[in-house]
């Protein structure tokens, strides 16, 4: 359910309207007759293994450079 409040009641009564977003409402904060914001219950992101992308780094990759490239990279 989402219901729409103007910014000074938004200012007044804040902390009674977080308390109606953590129950899963959802409030449209607008000034005048315009939304600017929408306050939503926070949700934890789900969690994202690291390397999900197919790829191995070779072994040559930690060797160390050559001389005349490391040189280039330093220019």
């Amino acid at each position: 359910m989402e219901r729409t409040v103007k910014v000074q009641e938004a200012k007044t009564r804040l902390s009674a309207i977080l308390a109606d977003v953590e129950r899963g409402e959802e409030v449209v904060i607008a000034r005048g007759d315009v939304p600017v914001a929408r306050l939503v219950p926070f949700q934890e992101p789900p969690e994202r293994e690291l390397g999900f992308v197919p790829y191995r780094v070779p072994d040559s990759f930690f060797e160390p450079l050559a001389d005349d490239e490391l040189a280039a990279w330093e220019a």
